[in-house]
Order: C-alpha cells, then sequence, then structure tokens
C-alpha cells in the first residue's frame, strides 16, 4: 500500500486530534505522525476581473449604410449612344436617320450563342471581302418576361452579346462604327454595322 502524503490542513487536524488522544494503559507511546517536508503555502487563484455592463444600444445602430447601387453601364443602347463618331459625320447622320440603305442583312433571330457567333464572323468577313460599307445585323429584341415563368432567363442575350462580338478578332478590325438601327430597318432590335475599306 503506498503512503499517501497529508495535505496541510489534514496534518493540522490530525495534529489537534492528537492532542486529545488519550494514551491507553500498558501501550506503547506512539508519536504523532511528522510531515517530511514542510507544508507548502496556499496559493490562491486570481479572480478574474468583474466583466463591466454592456452600455445600452439598438441593434444595427453601428452598421454603415449600404451604399446605393447605380448600373452606370446602362442599356446596350445608351452604350453605343455614348461611343464617339468613328465615321464621316455627315454619314453617320444620314444613317442614323435610316436614308442610307444596308447593302446585306444577317438575320440571327432564332439561333443560339453557340450558332450566332460563327454566322456573324463569317457574314462580317466575306461582307468586307466584297467591298460592302454598310450592313444590317439582325438580333431581335429578346423574348419578352414570362410573369408565370419560375425560373428567371436572360432576355435578348444576342442583342447584348453581339456589339461585343464585333469589338473583339477576328472581326474588329473590319468594323468601324456599330449603331442601333433606324425604325425602318429594325430599331432596337437590330444593329447597323460600318465597315472599314479593305486595304
Amino acid at each position: 500500500m503506498s503512503k499517501r502524503r497529508l495535505r496541510p490542513d489534514e496534518l493540522e487536524l490530525w495534529q489537534q486530534v492528537a492532542k486529545t488522544a488519550k494514551r491507553l494503559p500498558g501501550g506503547h507511546k506512539t508519536a504523532a505522525p511528522q510531515a517530511k517536508t514542510p507544508p507548502e503555502p496556499v496559493i490562491r487563484a486570481a479572480q478574474p476581473p468583474k466583466p463591466q455592463p454592456l452600455s445600452p444600444f439598438s441593434l444595427g445602430a453601428g452598421a454603415r449604410p449600404a451604399p446605393e447601387s447605380h448600373d452606370f453601364l446602362g442599356t446596350t443602347s445608351d452604350r453605343l449612344a455614348r461611343e464617339p463618331v468613328s465615321m464621316d459625320a455627315k454619314a453617320f447622320t444620314r444613317m442614323k436617320r435610316g436614308k442610307l440603305a444596308p447593302e446585306a442583312r444577317l438575320d440571327l433571330h432564332g439561333m443560339t450563342l453557340d450558332q450566332a457567333h460563327p454566322e456573324l464572323v463569317r457574314f462580317i468577313l466575306t461582307s468586307q471581302m466584297r467591298g460592302l460599307r454598310l450592313v444590317l445585323v439582325i438580333t431581335g429584341k429578346g423574348l419578352r418576361e414570362d410573369p408565370h415563368d419560375p425560373m428567371p432567363r436572360r432576355r435578348g442575350v444576342l442583342k447584348t452579346q453581339v456589339p461585343q462580338w464585333l469589338r473583339m478578332p477576328p472581326v474588329a478590325q473590319a468594323v468601324l462604327q456599330v449603331s442601333e438601327a433606324h425604325g425602318k430597318h429594325g430599331g432596337s432590335g437590330a444593329y447597323y454595322v460600318y465597315l472599314r475599306r479593305r486595304r
């Protein structure tokens, strides 16, 4: 059986009990057990600081207001209207008024993006090789939204995508100006594309 060391409080209690004990007749003298090492001082843990009471507040009082969101780019029509005129100013005015007749047209109605892009590239490059200057690309205005459709759908994907494609290689070098068509040539559902002369 292993010996257990007495704690200081146990040792003190034992000594008090030992003082009150009476010796039995004919018994041997027994000494009170002595501690081998002096009792270790009792170290009390430091009390944690009391938490400060919270000052009154209301939810969201310190939140920053949400920034106002603005669509600075605007619609595709707005962006095209803000672009600088790269062609002859008189010809541009006549074109916008519908007084210049397109020399060729491409109708992309009903095509997917994968079908429309190569068709547009072929049409623009072929038109420039033939020496044409003004062509018409019909995209349509896009499907109207169905209020009962559970799935939100993008409207006018080709209408948005075609002006971007016309600024990208390989057709960007052939295009001088892109503008929304006059009402008699399709209005906002078509684009005039004014081509550079072939060098």
